[in-house]
This record gives C-alpha cells, sequence and structure tokens, in this order.
C-alpha cells in the first residue's frame, strides 16, 4: 500500500482560510509530514498588509511552526532553512471568497486553476455573524470556489470544509449523507435567500437612517460622550447606526436559522453552501468534509496547541473566574468535540483518497459523539474538579471558588442574567447622572465592569447554549473506516479516529491548561500590584522619546473652574452680607449652568463670560496676580506642578491648552513653556464681555494642538495629554498618550475601556473645600463714564 504522503507527492494544493485555526493547522501538517507537495494559499489582503505580508505573520509566524523548526536544529528567531523551504513549497495568491471570481486577477487565477486539489476552509465562524456576511462567505463561497475551476482539461479535486452542524437542531442519527437526501431535508431556495439577506442589508440600512433612528444613534452617543463636541459625537452616532444595522442582521439571520431549524446564522448557510456547491459543481469532484466542535490539538504539533479562543474558551475561562455560575445544558447529553489534529489529518486523507468514481459527493463527518462520547455530565465534573484543585486567583491574590451546575433550562439562565443587566442598567444610569469625579468615579466603573461581564455571560448562553444542549450523534462510518484502512506508519502520523482521544486526560491533562496558559489569567496566590499598570503606562509617558505634553487647568492642575474664577473676582470689594447674596445667586444658577455646561461647553464659555463686560483691563491684570496667590496655588494639584517639571526635565514642550481667559492664567506662564487660552475684546481699556475667538475647548482644543504641532515641527503620536472630562476627548484622542486626570465618570470609562493612564492628583492637606469664596472681596465693576 501507498502512504498519503506518497499519494500526495508532486501534487499542487490549494487552501483557502490558512490564516484561520483549521487553516494554519493543515498548512502546518502538509509543509512537515507531506515534504514532496506544494501549497498554493489564497489570502485576502489585509487594510495595510499584502497577503503575503499577512501570510508570514498570521500563518508562519505562529508558534504551530515551532517543531518544525526545531527539528531542524533552528530555533523561531533564527530558522533559515525552513524560510527557505516555505519560500521554495509556497505560493501566496491574492484574493477574497466573498467576492465573484475570488477576485482573482488573470496571472493568479492561472495558478489557482493549475492546483491537482483544492480545500476550501475560509468559513465566517462565529456564531453571531451578521446574516449578509455569513451568506456571502458560507453559502456563496464553496460555489465560487467551483466556478474558478470550472472549464479545465483536468478538474481539480475539491474538499469542502463544512460543520456537523448543517443536521440542525435534531435528535438522535445524523448520518453521513447530504441534506438533500436526508429524510429531514427542507426544500428552500438558496438563491432566495441570498436575495433576503442582501435585501436585508438594504432594508436596514435606510430604517437606520429615519429621523427617529438618528436621534436616538445621537442620544446615546451623547450620554455616552458628553460634551465631546460635534465631530465625536457624529463619529460616534455614526458608530451606533452600523452596529445596530450589524444587530438586525445578526438577529434576522438568528430568526431565519431557527425557523428552519438550525441553531444559528453559522449552520444555516454552512447547510445551504452545501446545497448550493450541490447544484453548481458542474464537472468537479467534491468531497465535503464535516468536523463538530474543534478544539486544541490532541497531538500534532504539540498536545494542546490552539489558535485563538474558540467555542468553549471563554465559557471555561468565565466560569473558572466566578462569572458563569451556570450554563444551560444536558446532563446525559454528549459535547461532541474533536482535537484539531484529528480533522487535519481527516482532511490530508480525504484529499488523498481521491473523489468518488461515479461523481457523487462523499461526506466524512469527524466527530466523537457516536464513536467516543464525552457526556456534558462527566466534562462538567472534569472542569469542576481541575479548577478546584487548579482555582484561578483574583487581584487580592485569593483563590475562585468555582460554582457547582445544577443543568438548569436555558430560558432560566437567560432569565436569572436578564434580571442582573437590568439592574446593572439602572444603577449605570444612575451614577452617570451624579457629579463624581476621580476616585469616586470608580463606583461608576465598577458597576461599568460587572454589567460587561453579565452581557458576556449572557451572549454566550445565548450563542453557545444550543449547543450545549443539542442531541444530535453524527455518524462516522466513512471516518472509520477511512483510518482502518491507512498504512501502519500512517496510523501513528495521520490518525482520524475519535477513539483514540482519552477524554479524561485530554480535559484536564491538555486542553484546560493550554486554556489557562493562552488566557494570560492569574494562576498563582500572589496580590496584584493595583498600580502595576498604571506604573508601566506612567514609564511610556514619562519617556524621553516624547515630545510635547499638552495640559487642561480645571480639575487637571487646579481643582477650580470659570465660576469660582469669576466669584472671586467678582466679590473681591463686596461687604459679608453682598457676598452671601452673590453666593446664593451663583448657587440657585448653578443647575442651569451645569446643563449649559454638560450640552455645549463653548456656548457655557460664551454665555458665562458675558459677565466680564465693563470689567476694568487693569484691574483685572492686577486682581490676577491676587487670585493666583489666593486661590489658584491654594487649590493647585503638588503632583500636577510636579508632573509638569517633570515633563520639561526630559526635554518635552509643555503647554496649557485651556479655555479659562488669560487673566487666570498668565500668571502661570513660568510653568509653562506656552499657553493657549481664551481671550475677550477690550474696548476703552474694558473687557466687552465677547471672546476674539471660539474658546479653545472640544474639537478647538484639538485643533489648536495640531496647529501649535505642525509649527514647532513636533509628532503627535508621541506626545501626552492631560485632561478631566469628556469634553477633552477630542484633545486625548489626538495625542498618542492620554491622560486622564481625576476623571469624571464617562471619561473614567472611556479610559477604562480604551487603556488609558489614569492620574489621581489631590490638592494638599489644609487648602479647604470652599464652593464658592466668602472672604472680604473687592467688587469687580466700575461704574461707566
Amino acid at each position: 500500500m501507498v502512504t498519503i504522503a506518497e499519494q500526495l507527492a508532486g501534487k499542487r494544493i490549494a487552501i483557502t482560510g490558512g490564516t484561520g485555526f483549521l487553516g494554519t493547522a493543515l498548512i502546518e501538517r502538509l509543509i512537515r509530514q507531506v515534504p514532496d507537495c506544494e501549497l498554493v494559499l489564497l489570502v485576502r489582503p489585509g487594510k495595510r498588509s499584502t497577503p503575503a505580508e499577512r501570510a508570514r505573520r498570521e500563518i508562519f509566524r505562529n508558534d504551530v511552526f515551532h517543531r518544525n523548526i526545531e527539528e531542524r536544529g533552528e530555533t523561531p528567531r533564527k530558522a533559515d532553512s525552513f524560510w527557505a523551504e516555505i519560500e521554495r513549497r509556497v505560493t501566496i495568491v491574492s484574493g477574497d471568497v466573498s467576492t465573484d471570481g475570488l477576485g482573482l486577477d488573470e496571472a493568479d487565477a492561472s495558478i489557482f486553476a493549475s492546483c491537482d486539489i483544492v480545500i476550501h476552509s475560509a468559513a465566517t465562524v462565529s456564531f453571531d455573524a451578521p446574516l449578509d456576511g455569513a451568506i456571502e462567505v458560507n453559502l456563496l463561497g464553496p460555489t465560487r470556489v467551483a466556478e474558478a475551476l470550472q472549464n479545465l482539461d483536468v478538474a481539480p479535486h475539491m474538499v469542502a470544509i463544512s460543520t456537523c452542524y448543517v443536521a440542525g437542531n435534531r435528535r438522535g442519527h445524523a448520518a453521513e449523507q447530504l441534506l438533500s437526501d436526508s429524510p429531514f431535508d427542507i426544500d428552500i431556495s438558496w438563491r432566495a435567500e441570498v436575495e433576503f439577506a442582501r435585501r436585508c442589508r438594504t432594508d436596514f440600512d435606510a430604517q437606520s437612517r429615519s429621523s427617529g433612528r438618528l436621534e436616538e444613534f445621537r442620544k446615546r452617543a451623547g450620554n455616552e460622550l458628553g460634551a465631546a463636541g460635534t465631530p465625536l459625537i457624529s463619529a460616534k452616532t455614526e458608530q451606533y447606526r452600523k452596529r445596530w444595522v450589524s444587530e438586525q442582521l445578526v438577529e434576522a439571520g438568528r430568526a431565519r436559522a431557527a425557523s428552519l431549524g438550525w441553531p444559528d446564522s453559522y449552520a444555516y448557510t454552512k447547510a445551504l453552501g452545501e446545497r448550493a456547491l450541490d447544484e453548481s459543481k458542474g464537472n468537479i469532484p467534491v468531497s465535503l468534509v464535516r468536523p463538530a466542535i474543534i478544539e486544541s490539538a490532541w497531538a500534532e504539533p504539540k498536545p494542546g496547541w490552539i489558535k485563538g479562543f474558540r467555542m468553549a474558551e471563554p465559557i471555561l475561562i468565565s466560569y473558572a473566574q466566578g462569572l458563569l455560575k451556570e450554563f444551560p445544558g444536558v446532563p446525559e447529553g454528549v459535547v461532541d468535540v474533536i482535537p484539531v489534529d484529528i480533522v487535519v489529518a481527516a482532511i490530508i486523507n480525504v484529499a488523498a483518497a481521491g473523489p468518488t468514481e461515479d461523481g457523487s459527493i462523499k461526506v466524512t463527518q469527524v466527530a466523537s459523539g457516536t464513536r467516543n462520547p464525552l457526556k456534558y455530565r462527566t466534562l462538567v465534573e472534569l472542569v469542576n474538579g481541575w479548577f478546584t484543585q487548579n482555582p484561578l486567583y483574583d487581584k487580592k491574590g485569593q483563590p475562585i471558588a468555582v460554582a457547582e451546575f445544577t443543568f438548569p433550562g436555558r430560558g432560566a439562565v437567560e432569565r436569572q442574567l436578564s434580571w442582573a443587566q437590568k439592574g446593572l442598567d439602572r444603577a449605570d444610569r444612575g451614577l452617570k447622572l451624579l457629579p463624581l469625579r476621580g476616585k469616586q468615579a470608580m463606583l461608576s466603573m465598577q458597576v461599568e465592569e460587572k454589567k460587561e461581564e453579565v452581557d458576556r455571560a449572557a451572549a454566550y448562553v445565548k450563542i453557545y447554549g444550543a449547543y450545549a444542549e443539542c442531541e444530535a450523534l453524527y455518524g462516522v462510518d466513512n471516518l472509520v473506516a477511512m483510518h482502518d484502512q491507512l498504512e501502519p506508519d500512517d496510523k501513528n502520523t495521520m490518525a482520524c479516529d475519535p477513539a483514540i482521544v482519552d477524554w479524561e486526560h485530554y480535559v484536564t491533562g491538555i486542553h484546560l491548561p493550554s486554556v489557562v496558559e493562552h488566557a494570560r489569567v492569574k494562576t498563582k496566590p500572589t496580590a496584584s500590584d493595583p498600580d502595576a499598570r498604571s506604573k508601566r503606562l506612567r514609564k511610556r509617558v514619562l519617556s524621553s522619546e516624547r515630545h510635547l505634553a499638552a495640559f487642561d487647568l480645571e480639575n487637571t492642575i487646579i481643582a477650580s473652574n470659570v465660576v469660582f474664577s469669576y466669584a472671586w473676582l467678582a466679590t473681591r470689594n463686596l461687604g459679608p452680607a453682598d457676598r452671601i447674596k452673590f453666593t446664593l445667586k451663583t448657587l440657585q444658577e448653578g443647575p442651569a449652568l451645569l446643563a449649559l455646561d454638560a450640552r455645549d461647553r463653548t456656548d457655557f464659555l460664551r454665555h458665562f463670560y458675558r459677565r466680564y463686560d465693563g470689567a476694568s483691563v487693569d484691574q483685572m491684570e492686577q486682581l490676577g496676580h491676587e487670585l493666583l496667590a489666593d486661590h489658584i496655588l491654594t487649590k493647585a494639584f503638588p503632583a500636577a506642578i510636579r508632573r509638569v517639571r517633570k515633563h520639561r526635565e526630559l526635554g518635552h514642550r509643555t503647554v496649557l491648552i485651556t479655555g479659562a481667559l488669560n487673566i487666570v492664567v498668565d500668571p502661570l506662564k513660568p510653568l509653562f513653556d506656552d499657553i493657549i487660552c481664551a481671550e475677550m475684546s477690550i474696548k476703552d481699556g474694558r473687557y466687552t464681555g465677547e471672546l476674539l475667538s471660539v474658546p479653545p475647548t472640544g474639537e478647538v482644543r484639538a485643533q489648536a494642538l495640531r496647529d501649535y504641532a505642525d509649527a514647532n515641527d513636533f509628532d503627535l503620536s508621541e506626545s501626552v495629554a492631560y485632561a478631566d472630562s469628556s469634553s477633552d476627548l477630542p484633545l486625548l484622542d489626538a495625542v498618542g498618550f492620554p491622560v486622564a486626570v481625576n476623571p469624571e465618570t464617562r471619561l473614567a470609562s472611556l479610559a477604562l475601556k480604551r487603556g488609558w493612564l489614569v492620574e489621581y492628583w489631590s490638592k494638599s492637606d489644609g487648602s479647604g473645600e470652599r464652593i464658592l469664596p466668602l472672604g472680604p472681596l473687592p467688587s469687580l465693576r466700575k461704574s461707566r463714564r
């Protein structure tokens, strides 16, 4: 008999989907164990990379090839002979299975068509993908590959990778046969489904542009970003619109799949893809390989190898971290998982065996449920026992106790999570209405983190719950027969019989250790340094490589605002009774001023600065220095002053950019290299209350920084910005190293999500907490003469 390597010697094999989990494992196996074949990889161009660059980064630099490299006596850092072999045996062509004609140019189309075998592995594997995207890739992708191979003198053998779950939500035996030959087949037109999906995209996009929807998206953007300015809120509004369209397409796919008996759009589009390929293949000989749930490797190239998180990994980690207390499932049911190396071996064996003589499509299912079943209860007990003996640890270094599953129904788990979501939503909305700042805002951040955890758990139940409750048993007669016919040596290197897997050893000795390693979770009982992340980010912020450091003023350098500065100046010459009257009036105006500030910072400043109309310029200049001594220095954050000086010490240019008036900030000139601030027009030695230009807030502040950087030849990607409010987002987004200082709740939440440095700076002890000035202060205005 001939070995698999000998059968494939001299063959040119095309592979789609090579950058994915299964595709990468398949390429590695062919390179290492079938030394005399050539590979043609169809790779989609990246946004900023060529197909060849993507293949090098996403395929050949993966640790799956380390065994191959080490067997040559080389290391991943220096693997000259390995790269020489890749150069000799692998050809990269630019293509996209979601595009008619595969997006191939004439030269690449000729290379693709010259192959002896085409293994179509490309797929949208997400169980909650938007319907139209899943249709284009999973349904039409196989047909497009077949069409690209038509009208050749010798038709290549096409091996199409599908999934066992095309059988749908049925119970009992699911044979290795085409769905059209099954007694459970539903007669639907795949072409009509394509038209439906494309129409859904158009319809939902039109709905998303209605006035009501756009108002909803803009309101949500405003709630998230606050007074961040029109450009950022508009961009966020558009993000919400596109996200809404995508969510509707996900729900449309889920609903359509459920109506036809499939668990989700993935299984539904894969099933229709099989039907479309059967009808459209022409003279192309086709074999179908249907894996069950593919997980980490049993043995090849090393036990536990995995690329990215698959279906089970996020559930396992959430359970180990105490985030997921329950998960639906039938305790006596079967969890049909299969190690990736067994699937890879099956695909190679099918490719080597060739197509059927009569031109019919042969189906090979790669599943464990009928041959070597893993019961759901057994899996849960193994996982529970392993994480009990090998717990993960929380930030305080304490072991996390895992819950005992009670095997509730999916509906019960979804209801529990729904109640938790509603309670956290209410708490989140309430906290965002409060004027929390700095460490107080952490409470809101903690609620939001918990909300995200519950949302994530609910998504897992919704997406994967149907698979845990699936009671289909997939026949593997063709798979086992193929394994039995292998040469003795191939039974060691290309084994594809699921019976070889010892599930207890696989789960506890291979898979779980690998999952924990790749998840980079805390596995040792040592308390985490709560400041470790901040120290790491601070070190980058204070690197000598930075060019420029921009600072906001209010609640960043000083614990004050324009209202307090005005109140100090306005009441300087008033007696006690008038000061109290002024204070009460200002406090009465507070809610209206806060509301205006929340809506638009620029409008607020213009409105408020009208109060300076008629103020003497000479008097304001004199009072400005008194304000610095009496107000700014008593309210300054010493850590902020030290940070400005540290940047200057490191050779960074420092600039203060604030909407505060020049009369307030001019005394700070010695601290900074430059100051950009608001200025009022002057007439007859008095201020008019009108600004000379748009005050530097929101997007104007960011543009002022860009102009300043351009004028001084600074690179903003190597610069730092410090600010405290969501209205400062344009400024923070403009630099490579944003820092949130004493952030209010919205900015605290955004800083956490984006991984920014957060600093909590406080005033000096004994500096006081006056809301408005109440000391002996003089009148701001003099009568006009």
